[in-house]
């Protein structure tokens, strides 16, 4: 049986530890999967789902409001426009095409702002049980919510979770549900509760592949793929990123 293709969005940069992290785990769970990136922007063949991964923060407008001012004068937060733009269209695209999407940190937050949800732009000033130090290994918990989706994935309560965040989602956007808080009562997963898979995660289980837990959401992404059948084509892509 031929493998699924999956697309799985990201920066460009020269150490590219999210994609191959997220690739390799895809792979484990029976997956192809192809880089999407600004400065490789087209999809070559079609796809048969799509993860929006982690990365720079977003741009505030995008969600009606401005970015901070530094002292200097200068924005001080990191963003990627060309990326934003390109993600966006990979979300409505994935919408539209009614295919398996999955969000990893920003790109969890990206698929709340194109549903009109906004974000948290600093979460830190505002931790008091979560510690505010990044990591890409297990220093919280995420809180799973009753008879949601996840929950039944994960099969667990309560999963063990990194960190690599200073933003979240704040107001949830149309058609999603939350289905896990970590202890300051932040947002750490959401679904779509009308669709066979489309969640959003605040955490990096691509770097937690060892963990038996964080496996079965991609596992589970794998399977919804094989069993939905749609694709996201080149032309309903690129007709979209073009606008």
């Amino acid at each position: 049986m031929t493998r699924p293709l999956i697309a799985v969005t990201g920066p460009d940069k020269k150490l590219k530890f999210g994609w191959w992290a997220t690739r390799f785990v895809l792979w484990l769970c029976g997956a192809r999967s192809c880089y999407v990136t600004p400065s490789n922007p087209q999809l070559i063949n079609a796809v048969d789902g799509v993860v929006i991964g982690g990365g720079d923060d977003i741009e505030p407008q995008h969600y009606g409001e401005v970015a901070p001012v530094g002292k200097d004068g200068d924005f001080s937060r990191s963003y990627d426009p060309a990326r934003d733009q390109l993600e966006i269209a990979m979300i409505k695209a994935a919408l539209k095409s009614n295919v398996p999407m999955l969000g990893i940190c920003r790109g969890a937050q990206l698929i709340n702002v194109v549903s009109g949800g906004n974000l948290y732009q600093d979460i830190r000033p505002l931790r008091s049980i979560t510690p505010n130090r990044n990591s890409a290994f297990i220093v919280k918990l995420a809180l799973i919510e009753e008879h949601c989706i996840l929950k039944g994935i994960l099969n667990k309560a309560v999963v063990k979770i990194n960190s690599l965040h200073s933003q979240a989602v704040n107001r949830i956007g149309k058609g999603l549900t939350v289905s896990a808080y970590d202890k300051d009562g932040f947002v750490q997963a959401f679904e779509h509760r009308q669709k066979l898979f489309l969640i959003g995660v605040q955490w990096h289980p691509e770097y937690l592949p060892h963990h038996a837990v964080q496996r079965k959401l991609f596992k589970k992404m794998v399977s919804a793929v094989q069993q939905q059948k749609n694709k996201i084509t080149p032309d309903v892509f690129n007709e979209i990123h073009s606008k």
